[in-house]
């Protein structure tokens, strides 16, 4: 039997079970009246943006579908390239939208079942993020699973060696549009949702000294839908892109490295199947996740640490019989390789929990400082930020050089290479339960203002609050994962890039002494900062319309500041949904055009120069951005809980402040990043026949 038919076997695996946590959400009571109705807002808010989102997308990515249509009819790229592509594009858009669809349903019903206890609550919320987890993997293994069947009925006299040369690069290239669409899906996302949640936060808490979450914000119903879009969809769909890169990236070096020892099919499946094998073990680890009799928040991170640890160990089995059996114990070193990325993730989120939780002194300080005022609650959040990028730096790169030679990149440099792309492998493999455990972050999050809108009791509320803390802290830890994953995925990518140049024009000589390479460095890395500038920009108008729509519904709705009127929520969803369609076009032009233009100008080895300038500066950027962002939340939420005077004081409107600044940071501009070199890699990689064909050098 073909070992491949264990690839469509777990993606079936994964979506029912995705289905069979939906529905016993779904099967959970919504709450009463008033929690049904904002929800269905909330709900109907994402679904349109979403739609709206979706239609920009399409409207960009259907002519270049028709552009690569014709340059492959004319022979200068592979005909499947074009239908990968749309291909990609859509089941990246259909994981974000199965993920919004479920949270915006959950977040009721976890509120109501914060009623009962703490328990219920993170059973309900985890199980919706579970959903996202399960479906984002299972989609794209099914999707993997569907091209390899559609090819091998299009090829079928090809030997395994031949059928694993000629699929890997067909296959890899339906990744363009998943980057495609998960770059404007967090971008956009991310504009959307900082736009209203400064809004909220500097008219409502600062200005107007209301609690957050007050129904009488009128920007509070679009923070709540930003939640979902940019946290779950956005999210969502970044990591299926990463998820499905890191794979078909890995399969393809596999195939080659692999062909001189006969074992290129054999090298193409033992990535396919490690993933495979990771779908079994995040159904393990997420059945693992169980609160005890102890309900308090230590016990919270437990059982989600619990749930991660199980994940990885059976993964660590798994992987360990699929290269033994598949590759021989030759190649054992393929497997240290692996499990050094695995070890890579759990320290990198270890590390991004220390800096940025508030049960650690690097968050504490943070909102120590608050007693001398917002300045240096924002320099001391910077610190905190440029101090947590050391650790997930030298552990990325540390490890990925080890894997190298592990792997056997001294004999043979194209095997150090399948070692460093299966250690991207290795931290994505428990991907369907990492997502998972940041998921439900969002949910337990929009729990609580369903709580403070919906009037119900206090309990509810400290409830959700503690779920809503590990879930910052998740998130962090998610971040942290998705940016390092993104980083190792484009070292893999990069490395495909080098084969594929390789294949075309012989090997590549690269000189830190040629000036082209230095100025495909320099550009690359000054890009980062460029799409950065745009981005933060792009949430700063979009923030300055609502604060100023908040303004004025304040002072001229009577009744408003005394709850006797109800805002006009309406209206600030709308703003944030066409500030996020307007500024969606100048960070893709950046990602798409940039790669190109130094193509045509200066050459592929300028193009290689270019994704290492640009991963090294993006990586340490939006790592900095994304803890410095969520220790300056952490810090407010922990003055909220109580510390320092509580909400309203000095130093908790002094903490607004610092998480105002370091929301565009931590949710739009430093998520973003990974897409950036995700989607200039690929590009890359589907252009580079064209770049050969018409470069000046």
């Amino acid at each position: 039997m073909d070992p491949i038919i264990l690839l469509p076997i777990s993606a079936l695996s994964s979506l029912l079970m995705a289905a069979f946590l939906a529905y016993r959400v779904l099967r959970e009571p919504p709450g009463t009246p008033k929690m049904i109705k904002i929800s269905e807002i909330v709900h109907e808010g994402a679904k349109t943006y979403l739609v709206q989102q979706y239609k920009a997308v399409y409207s960009v990515g259907i002519p270049i579908f028709l552009i690569l249509l014709v340059v492959a009819l004319h022979g200068i790229i592979d005909i499947f390239i074009p239908y990968a592509f749309i291909h990609g594009l859509s089941t990246c858009a259909l994981a974000g939208f199965i993920g919004m669809m479920i949270s915006t349903k959950a977040s009721s019903r976890t509120a109501k079942a914060a009623e009962e206890s703490l328990n219920s609550a993170l059973r309900v919320a985890f199980r919706s993020g579970a959903v996202m987890g399960l479906s984002v993997i299972g989609i794209v293994l099914m999707d993997i699973s569907i091209w390899y069947a559609l090819l091998n009925l299009l090829y079928p006299g090809l030997s395994p060696v031949e059928k694993a040369l000629k699929f890997s690069p067909i296959l890899i290239s339906s990744v363009f549009g998943t980057s495609f669409m998960a770059f404007f899906a967090r971008v956009g996302g991310g504009i959307y949702t900082k736009a209203a949640d400064i809004g909220a936060d500097l008219v409502g808490k600062v200005e107007e000294g209301i609690p957050e979450d007050d129904p009488r914000n009128p920007a509070v119903i679009a923070d709540n839908v930003g939640d979902n879009v940019g946290d779950v969809a956005g999210m969502g769909a970044d990591l299926h892109e990463s998820f499905a890169s890191a794979t078909l990236a890995a399969a393809a070096l596999g195939a080659s490295s692999l062909a001189p020892y006969g074992l290129a099919y054999e090298g193409m499946l033992v990535p396919l199947l490690i993933m495979a094998a990771g779908v079994f073990a995040s159904i393990a680890g997420i059945l693992a996740v169980r609160l005890g009799r102890k309900e308090d928040q230590k016990a919270l991170l437990n059982a989600l640490r619990k749930g991660i640890f199980t994940t990885s160990l059976l993964i660590v089995i798994f992987s360990f019989l699929v290269i033994y059996f598949l590759l021989g114990p030759q190649f054992i070193g393929l497997f240290i390789a692996l499990i050094l990325g695995l070890l890579a993730g759990l320290v990198i989120g270890l590390s991004s929990e220390y800096f940025t939780s508030h049960a650690y002194g690097p968050t504490k300080r943070i909102a120590e400082s608050s007693r001398t005022g917002p300045a240096t609650v924002i320099i001391n959040g910077l610190a905190v930020g440029m101090e947590s990028i050391v650790i997930p730096i030298i552990v990325v790169a540390f490890f990925s050089a080890l894997s190298f030679y592990v792997a056997g990149g001294v004999v043979q440099e194209s095997l150090g290479l399948f070692g460093v792309s299966l250690t991207a492998v290795g931290m994505l493999s428990s991907l369907g339960m990492t997502l998972s455990t940041d998921a439900y972050g969002p949910v337990a999050d929009n729990a609580g203002g369903l709580a403070k809108m919906a009037d119900l009791p206090p309990i509810v509320r400290e409830r959700t609050d503690a779920l809503d803390a590990i879930g910052n802290t998740t998130a962090a830890v998610g971040k942290g994962f998705a940016i390092a994953s993104g980083a190792t995925t484009v070292l893999a990518l990069i490395s495909e890039y080098r084969e594929l140049v390789s294949h075309f024009i012989g090997s590549l000589s690269l000189s830190l002494m040629d000036p082209i390479v230095i100025a495909g460095l320099l550009v690359g890395a000054s890009t980062s900062f460029l799409f950065c500038a745009v981005v933060v920009s792009a949430v700063g108008n979009a923030a300055q319309k609502m604060v100023e729509e908040v303004r004025r519904q304040f002072r001229e709705i009577p009744g408003l500041r005394e709850g006797k009127a109800s805002p006009d929520y309406s209206r600030c969803i709308k703003i944030s949904t066409v500030a996020a369609q307007k500024e969606l076009l100048k960070p893709g032009i950046i990602a798409v055009i940039i790669p190109l233009l130094i193509g045509f100008i200066l050459g592929v080895k300028a193009v290689v120069a270019l994704l290492v300038g640009a991963l090294v500066t993006a990586f340490a950027l939006a790592l900095m951005m994304a803890n410095s962002g969520a220790a300056w939340d952490n810090a407010k939420k922990y003055i909220e809980s109580g510390y320092l005077g509580g909400e309203g004081s000095f130093e908790h409107k002094a903490a607004v402040i610092g998480d105002t600044v370091g929301d565009p940071l931590k949710d739009s501009a430093g998520p973003s990043l990974d897409g950036l070199i995700k989607l200039m890699s690929t590009v890359s990689i589907v252009s580079l026949p064209i770049v050969i064909m018409f470069s000046l050098l």
